[in-house]
């Protein structure tokens, strides 16, 4: 029998029209945006794709081979830049969906990054220790000729942590036989990371709550949560919300969801996931299904897993008054429409999860100055940006009487309209 093992392909035929589907609505968005049509067709497709096969090595001596992407999108306003992520579901339409998302979402926060994304094909849960180390090492001798601190700065994303950065950081200064911590981001903190770079998508998400908590006069101990989701978004922006008097009602992982009125102890659900790497069932509480969290009768609801968990099918049975997206694209572009007309406040992830990548601006920006923030300073750093963007995004949300996720793509739209349109258009060559 062969000792070559192939990856099993995913089930790429549910995510083709992703892409599709994504660039839809962000046309719809530009007939609310002043920008030159030129703008729209030059973001109607990525300006590199990058596939690669990936050998590795198993520990039990055979030899796997798995689909990795590099897909760099928009370079107009910075360099690339985007998460990788390591999951059985990445495909090509995903990925670049998600770096599409990633230009929009750096310009909604006004930062001088463009958008990318990388990701590779693969159940991290089904490697040893060992072999993640070499998957990561692999990925980035396999696209290095793109990535660089002024290029292409990746980060991490669904499976990949600071050590996994770690790794990959070390492994292009190998390659490059220089030090160069700036075309990493999300590094461990004694590697060149930033302090306050593990939490910054759940606090970016919780200062964005902070500003609707003033404009609706919430009281935290009267406000009930719901957050599918507890991977690392998921984990802080609940313990963040539950130090702040909020109720959380309910969380979920890739297994099971948990439910408890009273309010669940966050800190405590937090160390069993840690140690048991499952939800605990605390006394009181019950099981639930995902689907069922995500149509609990509660005030806020965050989900922080993956795409396209809010859809056509269940979006009518939603009862939150406000949705905070943490997970990029979790909302359908047909659940839209029904979670506005029913009132619903959905706050889109190009705002409410840019927390990860403006922090991400705070770190590259230490590495290229040498220099070390400390974590007061970064918090107020990222409160600032993420106070100031919301009001800009909900003003012309209330100028437009739109949905919010239409202001915030207007909004980046015109921003990446000015860098794109710097050059001349059309306009400007046909002038006599």
């Amino acid at each position: 029998m062969s000792k070559l093992a192939l990856a099993t392909p995913n089930a790429a035929a549910a995510t083709a029209d992703l892409f599709e589907r994504s660039f839809e609505r962000v046309a719809a968005a530009a007939r609310h945006a002043k920008i030159d049509p030129e703008t729209l067709l030059r973001l109607s497709m990525p300006k590199r794709t990058v596939e690669v096969s990936i050998p590795l090595r198993m520990d039990d001596g055979t030899l796997r081979l798995f689909r990795g992407y590099r897909v760099q999108y928009d370079d107009s306003r910075g360099p690339f830049k985007g998460g990788i992520r390591f999951h059985p579901q990445v495909d090509a339409a995903e990925v670049k969906s998600l770096a599409l998302w990633m230009a929009l979402k750096c310009a909604v926060v006004d930062i001088p990054f463009g958008g990318g994304k990388g990701g590779v094909e693969v159940d991290p849960h089904q490697l040893s220790h060992a072999e993640l180390e070499r998957l990561s090492r692999a990925y980035v001798r396999a696209v290095a000729d793109v990535l660089g601190q002024d290029r292409d700065v990746p980060a991490p994303d669904v499976y990949t942590n600071a050590r996994t950065m770690a790794w990959m950081a070390d492994e292009y200064a190998t390659i490059v036989r220089r030090l160069e911590p700036g075309v990493i981001t999300g590094k461990p903190v004694g590697r060149g990371g930033s302090v306050g770079r593990d939490d910054a998508t759940g606090r970016g998400g919780y200062y964005v709550l902070k500003e609707l908590e003033a404009l609706r006069s919430w009281q935290p101990g009267r406000t009930t949560v719901a957050v599918q989701g507890f991977g690392n978004a998921g984990q802080h922006i609940a313990r963040l919300l539950h130090a702040d008097g909020y109720r959380v009602v309910a969380v979920s992982d890739s297994r099971t969801a948990v439910w408890q009125q009273a309010g669940l102890d966050v800190p405590q659900v937090i160390a069993h996931k840690e140690a048991h790497r499952r939800l605990p069932v605390p006394q009181g509480a019950k099981t639930i299904t995902n689907d069922e969290l995500l149509q609990l009768d509660v005030d806020v609801l965050v989900p922080a897993a993956l795409e396209d968990q809010l859809t056509a099918a269940n979006a009518p049975g939603v009862r939150a008054k406000v949705v905070i997206e943490l997970a990029n694209g979790p909302t359908t572009g047909a659940a839209d429409p029904i979670l506005h007309d029913k009132g619903a406040l959905v706050v889109p992830d190009v705002l409410a999860n840019a927390g990860g990548v403006t922090v991400s601006w705070f770190e590259w920006l230490q590495n290229r100055a040498g220099s070390q923030w400390t974590t007061e300073e970064v918090h107020e750093r990222l409160r600032a940006c993420m106070r100031t963007q919301f009001h800009a995004v909900h003003a012309r949300m209330t100028e437009l009487g739109a949905p919010m996720r239409t202001a915030a793509y207007a909004l980046a739209l015109e921003r990446l309209d000015r860098a794109l349109c710097a050059g001349g258009t059309a306009a400007d060559f046909q002038r006599r």
